[in-house]
């Protein structure tokens, strides 16, 4: 149990290093990618990570969709978090000239 915690907790700071690099980049169409890694390194924790990764990602989409945003747009980021949850290489999203530090 303290382990699912910790994942958790790890997985949720995945997720922000992720949304504040995004941030941070302010690369153009590397919002997929993003999406993606944030998940994936979440993810890699263990059921912690994973499940914290879902609740984060969930929340942002819904939160999103109440503000307006396009059904379309949220369908494709949730794909690319899922994609970065299930293990596959969040490099698939990332756009062309992001620099490396990224």
């Amino acid at each position: 149990w303290f382990s699912f915690i910790r994942e958790a907790y790890q997985g949720a700071e995945d997720m922000w290093r992720a949304y504040s690099d995004m941030k941070e980049a302010n690369w153009r169409d590397s919002d997929k990618y993003f999406h993606a890694r944030g998940n994936y390194d979440a993810a890699k924790r263990g059921p912690g990570g994973v499940w914290a990764a879902e609740v984060i990602s969930d929340a942002r989409e819904g939160i999103q969709s109440l503000m307006g945003r396009g059904h379309e747009d949220s369908m494709a980021d949730q794909e690319a978090n899922r994609w970065g949850r299930s293990g596959n290489d969040p490099n698939h999203y990332r756009p062309a000239g992001l620099p490396d530090k990224y």
